[in-house]
């Protein structure tokens, strides 16, 4: 991506160096693979998961020395530049849509962090919390996905941090607590295919920011897209599943098959049209 030159985003609170305890956490994780960042890799707001797997009993924090690599410091710049650009697309998506757009903010951390939804390991990868209106982020995660799933490049980082804030655009449109409303009173299953539609709309929504971002600063290149693709093709819930099991169990599905992921991102690529998003009324099975 052409970014050089471009804004960073002061809408950022850097926590790096500050560790966050939590008395208690677990319930997250297949169990041998990756753990849980490959399940709940681009997760959305986790305040129904928190409250349905987490035992928090307590929080503190404590302050380090901490010494950021150059490798992480170019991470961090590239954040806050997509942060930037997400801020300038929505709020001119939301004008037009005879709205205003109030951009959440960029929380960095190390190992564990404190939010509105409570207390976050580092291997949940980023999320985004609806009570605070924050996107969390450990950067170590991006140098992880090229490691452990083998997606890389700058565009499969943007991906993810355009795909937070694509639940944050749910929340601000009152997607998000409407599917949560209805995932408080159902069934297993049914909150599963709820969150599949939530993380697809995402998904889409991250298409929508990167064409118009295109459309307004000419800054995507050659391969840009195709590296966004493969990330989305190593996160479908059927792919990490053959991955650490060696099969899949679709009823277990939170965020949607490889091929699912593919469609609804390529699908916001190629309209950048926020009204061609509709992951819920439709048929489950036609997602």
């Amino acid at each position: 991506m052409r970014l050089d030159g471009r804004r960073q985003s002061s809408n950022v609170d850097d926590r790096r160096g500050r560790s966050g305890r939590a008395g208690t956490f677990g319930g997250l994780g297949l169990g041998g693979i990756v753990i849980a960042i490959l399940i709940y890799f681009l997760g959305g707001d986790p305040s129904a998961l928190m409250n349905m797997s987490y035992g928090v009993t307590g929080y503190d924090t404590e302050e380090y020395t901490y010494q950021a690599s150059e490798e992480e410091e170019a991470l961090a710049v590239f954040s806050k530049r997509i942060l930037a650009s997400t801020e300038d697309v929505w709020t001119d998506i939301f004008r037009r849509m005879g709205r205003t757009y109030e951009p959440p903010r960029l929380v960095l951390f190390t190992d564990q962090v404190h939010s509105g939804c409570g207390n976050a390991s580092a291997e949940c990868g980023p999320f985004y919390c609806s009570a605070d209106r924050c996107v969390y982020i450990d950067l170590s995660f991006f140098l992880n996905m090229k490691r452990q799933i083998g997606a890389d490049g700058d565009f499969a980082y943007a991906y993810v941090i355009a795909h937070e804030v694509g639940h944050h655009v749910q929340n601000l449109l009152g997607t998000l607590s409407q599917a949560h409303q209805v995932m408080n009173s159902s069934g297993q299953t049914k909150r599963n295919q709820v969150n599949v539609r939530l993380e697809l709309q995402a998904d889409f929504y991250a298409g929508v920011w990167a064409a118009n971002e295109d459309r307004m600063y000419g800054s995507l290149e050659k391969g840009d897209i195709q590296e966004g693709m493969n990330a989305a093709s190593k996160i479908g819930d059927d792919y990490l599943q053959k991955k650490a099991r060696g099969y899949s169990v679709p009823d277990s599905f939170t965020h949607g098959t490889s091929a699912q992921r593919m469609r609804w991102l390529e699908k916001g690529i190629k309209t950048g049209d926020i009204t061609r998003g509709d992951t819920f009324s439709g048929r489950y099975s036609d997602l």
